[in-house]
């Protein structure tokens, strides 16, 4: 408790002078952090296999990326057939259906590559497979728009019935490209276990979960954590606050609005692994990007972004509009943060595997969680 009580007041007491907030999407000029500092790039160096100077020059590469996003999608227009960020040459990366659009995407700032089908095509036939009236079978782990392949991709278990997984996909196959993908992890699941002790909250007095980001009032969290009324208490023991917002299945994010002398800050823990990060705005980082997730079992880990609008199918029903991670994360993480440099992205839902032989995560975005409640993202 006491290296906690640490952790926490070397992160507010930089704030203590006075706490803004600001919409959760803010302006075109905000970015990762210009310095991360060297613990943060000794757990990117980590985890990618990257050096210091590469996570160095990532990061500013993927600020840029995100800065002209907005202004590269505008330029491609109907022809748009999604983003990603191409580590190799350090870009965002515009699909066209009509390469007459390619050198209006290049003076906004991104490459370009052609692709046979709009993205909004494949949001359609992604849409068809959220529509369905049946459940997932439960051989079917998730389903995602993947930009980069150009195609809706299934992923399912490698013990999966095969028949029931042709059933799943055929409908929509008929109206746009779906690919089948085998995983050998097992089924996702939501990472919030019953009865552990420790921190950073507890829900009723028992189940444990992740603080996402401070937000005015309070802070958001994971929905299958707790429903609408269930009372929090904080990593201290002391009464914390209340769900005043919770959506799960479907959706998987809640708001928890807190008193008895609690308030908000900017911060994300960084469980002394790295540096307590000052969150600055909420500016979305693009398919291929890194990402590195806080949590109260694992802490500190980073990854990539893998795929955005992912169906993911838990034992307790589908939940929409995820993105697909390579963090890992364990029972307890639930809730908790994922950032791209000083930028918010979301807050952990579940997923598959663990920290010790690697797993992939699924997050809620944090600008729908804002928008949905009318919240404004607590930012330094």
């Amino acid at each position: 408790m006491k290296r906690r009580t640490v952790v926490r007041l070397s992160a507010l007491a930089v704030f203590a002078a006075g706490v803004g907030t600001t919409a959760g999407v803010t302006n075109a000029s905000a970015g990762p952090l210009a310095d991360p500092g060297t613990e943060l790039t000794a757990a990117m160096q980590r985890d990618l296999g990257l050096t210091p100077e590469q996570t160095r020059t990532r990061l500013a590469q993927e600020g840029t990326a995100m800065r002209v996003s907005a202004a590269a999608t505008g330029a491609a227009g109907d022809a748009f057939g999604g983003t990603w960020f191409d580590d190799t040459r350090g870009v965002l990366v515009v699909g066209l259906t009509d390469t007459s659009k390619a050198d209006a995407v290049r003076a906004a700032g991104a490459e370009v590559v052609p692709v046979a089908v709009s993205a909004a095509t494949l949001d359609a036939v992604k849409a068809g497979i959220d529509a369905r009236t049946e459940s997932a079978p439960s051989g079917v782990h998730s389903w995602r728009v993947d930009h980069r392949s150009n195609s809706v991709v299934v992923t399912v278990g490698a013990d999966a019935n095969e028949a029931e997984v042709r059933a799943f996909v055929g409908d929509a196959a008929e109206t746009g490209p779906v690919v089948v993908e085998r995983t050998s992890q097992s089924a996702p699941r939501t990472f919030a276990p019953g009865t552990v002790g420790g921190d950073p909250y507890y829900i009723n007095g028992n189940t444990r979960c992740s603080i996402g980001f401070s937000v005015g009032g309070g802070f958001v969290t994971a929905g299958h954590c707790g429903g609408v009324g269930s009372s929090t208490v904080g990593w201290d023991g002391s009464a914390q606050g209340t769900f005043a917002g919770s959506s799960f299945p479907g959706n998987d994010y809640a708001f928890v609005r807190t008193g008895n002398g609690w308030w908000q800050a900017p911060v994300v823990l960084g469980w002394g692994t790295v540096s307590d990060v000052i969150v600055r705005g909420s500016n979305e980082a693009p398919v291929g990007s890194s990402i590195c997730r806080s949590g109260s079992t694992t802490r500190w880990h980073c990854g990539t972004v893998q795929a955005k609008n992912v169906t993911v199918n838990y034992a307790q029903g589908a939940v929409h509009q995820t993105t697909q991670t390579s963090v890992c994360a364990e029972p307890g993480d639930s809730g908790g943060s994922f950032v791209t440099g000083d930028q918010a992205q979301g807050v952990t839902s579940g997923g598959s595997g663990n920290c010790s032989s690697g797993g992939r995560t699924f997050f809620q975005p944090v600008n729908e969680i804002l928008s949905v409640y009318g919240l404004r993202l607590t930012t330094g």
